[in-house]
């Protein structure tokens, strides 16, 4: 029968520090969240910038620049509402629970997005992006001039690709978890 010695009084003392040093790091993540709010301002302007630009098509007949302009600006709200999962999550799964005070504007996922969820939103994020993208590098084909760009178009279906192939690969990776803590759990009321 294996014993359980309490360590002297100061190696507990020692550990009890490293323990919370180690706990209060997570502390050390915060100005990274707070870096991507930044981002986003940065999103913002780009975005402004977008659609100022897209405004010149506000009286043409052209569908195609509008389509690219309009495909643009989902794009862009796409990566903001990703950043913005990122922040969120993160924070409050890493770092300490955002006190919101009761406000309804409160998302209903916030405190209830695990990690595997988290995963779950950021490649199905990455996928819409890049179909996004890979349907922008299509379009601009159709616009006058426009020449075929053979080796990008080939790495945008290449990534895009894996970008799917690894969703569905996580999402298979998380259904086998959740089966085997099932059995688990059952085998263990047994």
């Amino acid at each position: 029968m294996p014993t359980t010695e309490k360590p002297p009084e100061p190696l507990k003392a020692v550990g009890d520090v490293l323990e919370a040093g180690l706990f209060r790091s997570r502390w050390l993540l915060a100005p990274l969240y707070v870096g991507l709010v930044f981002s986003l301002v940065l999103l913002l302007s780009v975005f402004a910038r977008q659609l100022v630009h897209a405004a010149q098509y506000f009286f043409s007949e052209e569908t195609e620049p509008v389509i690219l302009a309009c495909l643009t600006l989902i794009d862009l709200s796409l990566v903001a509402n990703l950043v913005l999962i990122v922040i969120f999550s993160g924070y409050e799964n890493f770092v300490s629970r955002i006190d919101t005070g009761g406000s309804e504007d409160r998302p209903h996922w916030m405190g209830t997005l695990d990690f595997s969820g988290l995963k779950m939103k950021l490649i199905g994020s990455i996928v819409a992006i890049s179909a996004i993208s890979l349907l922008r590098a299509f379009m601009e084909l159709t616009l006058p001039n426009a020449t075929l760009d053979q080796p990008k178009l080939t790495w945008l279906i290449g990534l895009h690709m894996t970008f799917v192939v690894s969703g569905v690969l996580f999402a298979l990776m998380d259904y086998l978890a959740v089966r085997t803590e099932a059995q688990n759990g059952h085998k263990s009321r047994s």
